[in-house]
């Protein structure tokens, strides 16, 4: 008598896959935006006269913009827990944007400045995950 060994997939392991999905498919969006916004902007900036100081300010913007769009796309299916997947989308994002520039710029500056991005995405995040759950309620 033979005896098959069977695998059970415990409901933990399914569940912590398909909360981790739209969490990548966020951040990955943010991601994809804010290269194609940067790029726009980057453009605007070659061919216009805008003043330098506007950077910084267009930069906070693009990344908040980016943040909320992937929020957005990334739990079109997600009815719950809003705050954390957004802050944990706007996180994620923040450290991989870093890096990706970062690449792009040939230097890593580890400064005040990337915690406070870090700290700014992850609160973004979180305030569009709030209101992205919100959003399908109506």
């Amino acid at each position: 008598m033979k005896m098959k060994a069977k695998i059970f997939k415990t409901e933990k392991t399914e569940n912590s896959g398909k909360k981790l999905k739209p969490i990548l498919k966020g951040v990955f969006v943010s991601l994809t935006f804010s290269l194609l916004f940067i790029l726009l902007f980057a453009f605007l900036l070659r061919f216009t006269n805008i003043s330098e100081n506007l950077i910084s300010p267009v930069n906070q913007v693009i990344k908040a913009v980016s943040i909320f769009l992937g929020v957005l796309f990334g739990m079109k299916k997600v009815k719950q827990n809003g705050i954390i997947n957004g802050f944990l989308i706007g996180f994620f994002f923040t450290i991989l944007a870093f890096l990706v520039f970062s690449l792009l710029d040939g230097q890593f500056v580890f400064d005040r400045t990337l915690i406070n991005d870090v700290i700014f995405g992850s609160i973004i995040g979180a305030i569009c995950g709030i209101i992205c759950v919100n959003l399908k309620k109506f």
